[in-house]
């Protein structure tokens, strides 16, 4: 089996290594402030548009989080000239498909369809964004909606609730500190006039980045873009970024949390820079090297030679201010979160006392080479990056540039980072273990 592997990589590399190819775009502002991006690729009669606005749950007040989580769905509820429930009905029979997510940072609402159709995707997009309908109806559904949700992929699926309780720990200051869902309790205290007052302040022209690209004539493009996003206003007062930041982290945070599982997990979780700086790409090589494949250091020692874990990941958190790097591992029948701890501590050890091989460098960065440019495979995959390029760094040539910021960091980085960024009083540890333990 591994033969047959390694002869379907050796398949695979060349035709990634041809894809990857200089993308070209254009953009442009329209006058109400929508930044533009148009990338023109007749490969297939397809066209993607995505809509990035710049708010995310970092951007609600602690007293009323989950709003931006809510709109994702409450843009779906139509408009003056979209019936409710019809959104997504006029889309799919267009040929098309749509959806949206909401992180920290952002909020994202795609559509792809065919080519011809896109003027339809203009207009419905456009409707949303000039004249939301914002009623009792729309938002009491709503509510319900993201009640259920919350449940079912947070309170009720076994460790669902890992993000919010590293965030919660890791955070003391910083909006980071909610995850985008939110509570409910604050959604139910919600007026619809805060809905309506949060809606006129972020999702506007000028808190968003339109990209359409597929299949396109970027001339008629633009003329369409004017005629259904042009006469948009521009949002009238200033748009809110959080101000707080969380101060460095001097004393290591543990606790235990009972969940309905039966392996118990172990997460570490360190503060580290925020995404597109220097740091952030070598923390990110190490997360690749922790846990990139059944070859990554802890899957080889954990899962494989010492069976102390069933599964292990290991994530850099990349968000717009500084975030975390964390590693998580979830045990094996009968094996205790400290013995699972404490291999990881002494893979996290190694990293901060001896440089990576040149080999296991190697790997990383073709590794990483191949996830970026799969990521570029496919419009829609070209414009979510071009919207993310430019909503967080304001350059949207990163799409061709980005990946030397990750080859180019060194052993020595590496180490460096390890150094400065995985120690014990920057972190914060849980463990989760079944109710049946915590006893």
């Amino acid at each position: 089996m591994k033969r047959w592997r390694f002869l379907l990589l050796l398949a695979v590399v060349p035709f990634l290594a041809s894809a990857q190819v200089n993308i070209k775009f254009v953009e442009y502002n329209l006058p109400n402030g929508l930044h533009v991006i148009l990338h023109e690729d007749h490969s297939a009669p397809i066209v993607s548009q995505v809509v990035a606005y710049h708010v995310g749950s970092k951007n609600e007040k602690p007293d009323r989080t989950g709003f931006a989580h809510f709109f994702e769905h409450l843009m779906f509820e139509g408009s003056p000239n979209i019936a409710r429930g019809e959104f997504f009905k006029m889309v799919q029979g267009a040929g098309g498909e749509l959806n949206a997510f909401t992180s920290f940072d952002k909020t994202v609402y795609f559509i792809s369809i065919p080519s011809n159709q896109l003027e339809l995707a203009m207009w419905m997009e456009s409707e949303r964004m000039l004249q939301l309908k914002i009623d009792s109806v729309g938002v009491e559904t709503q509510r319900g909606i993201v009640k259920e949700e919350r449940k079912q992929g947070l309170e009720n699926r076994p460790y669902g609730s890992i993000l919010e309780k590293i965030m919660d720990h890791a955070f003391k200051v910083h909006p980071y500190r909610w995850v985008p869902i939110g509570s409910v309790q604050y959604i139910d205290r919600a007026s619809i006039d805060e809905f309506r007052q949060f809606y006129k302040s972020f999702y506007v022209p000028n808190n968003a980045c339109l990209v359409i690209a597929g299949d396109i004539d970027v001339a008629k493009t633009k003329e369409l873009i004017q005629k259904y996003y042009g006469e948009i206003p521009r949002g009238a007062g200033e748009i809110y970024r959080p101000a707080e930041v969380e101060p460095p982290q001097t004393v290591e945070v543990r606790d235990t949390v009972p969940d309905n599982i039966q392996l118990p997990a172990v997460i570490l979780a360190y503060h580290m820079p925020p995404q597109g700086t220097k740091d952030y790409y070598a923390l990110s090589m190490l997360t690749t090297l922790l846990s990139g494949g059944e070859s990554s250091r802890l899957t080889k020692r954990l899962v494989d030679k010492e069976k102390l874990a069933v599964a292990v990941q290991s994530i850099p958190l990349a968000l717009e201010n500084p975030s975390l790097f964390i590693a998580l591992a979830i045990s094996s029948f009968g094996k205790t979160p400290a013995e699972v701890e404490k291999v990881m501590q002494q893979e996290i050890d190694r990293l901060q006392k001896e440089l990576i091989n040149e080999t296991e460098l190697t790997k990383i960065k073709n590794q990483r080479e191949t996830e970026f440019i799969e990521k570029n495979l496919t419009v829609q995959g070209k414009a979510m990056q071009l919207a993310d390029y430019y909503l967080f760094f304001g350059d949207a040539n990163l799409i061709n540039t980005e990946i030397a910021k990750f080859t180019g960091v060194t052993r020595e980085d590496m180490l460096r980072v390890a150094q400065q960024y995985l120690k014990n009083e920057n972190r914060t540890v849980l463990y989760y273990v079944p109710k049946t333990q915590a006893q």
